[in-house]
């Protein structure tokens, strides 16, 4: 199974990169940031409580991440593997997600971080405000976001690291450059068995 973390701080082209990495690698893309959207809009009690922290720019607690993801595992039992986009966000959480996928027997192959400038997210945070009406990505909230991800987030990297599964990708450029990129990374961790 090929599965994936693609890493990056808010507006560093997760989404974009992860639609074409499904398209190309036939994976099941999980977000907890569309997971989170989705509980929000069908006003679930998950999601009214999920609610209330996005809109305070604090972090969702790992219990309830963590069930939400495990969930939309097992509603892919057939996958040829993930990427997971917004988790794993701290070591607590990296160690669970091992875990679980240890348990069905499989486990993530690599970890791609996409390296974008806080100059570059500010330009790409405000035009993708300006598209989608987002509410996550007003100022002071993004402001707060990625400083999470900067003064916490971050720190998972060393984690992967340690195993071997850490891959830097420059995500500035151009869209289809950055997808070459990562591709020619990801093909490598196929290639591992």
């Amino acid at each position: 199974m090929l599965n994936l973390v693609l890493f990056g701080p808010p507006g560093a082209g997760k989404g974009t990169q992860s639609s074409r990495l499904i398209e190309k690698y036939g994976l099941v893309h999980i977000s907890t940031g569309d997971l989170f959207r989705a509980h929000i809009a069908n006003q679930t009690s998950l999601g009214k409580k999920v609610s209330s922290l996005i809109a305070e720019g604090e972090l969702v607690p790992d219990s309830i991440t963590i069930s939400m993801l495990e969930e939309e595992i097992e509603k892919n039992p057939s996958a040829k593997g993930f990427v997971f986009d917004g988790f794993p966000r701290t070591v607590p959480q990296a160690e669970e997600l091992d875990r679980f996928l240890e348990s069905k027997k499989t486990s993530i192959k690599g970890v791609v971080a996409l390296d974008v400038d806080q100059e570059e997210l500010s330009k790409r945070i405000a035009e993708r405000q300006k598209i989608s009406g987002r509410v996550d990505d007003g100022a002071d909230k993004l402001k707060k976001r990625i400083e999470e991800y900067f003064n916490k987030t971050i720190h998972v990297l060393p984690y992967y690291e340690a195993q071997n599964k850490l891959s830097k990708v420059n995500g500035i450029g151009e869209i289809d450059s950055v997808t070459k990129d990562l591709c020619a990374v990801i093909d490598g961790f196929a290639l591992i068995d």
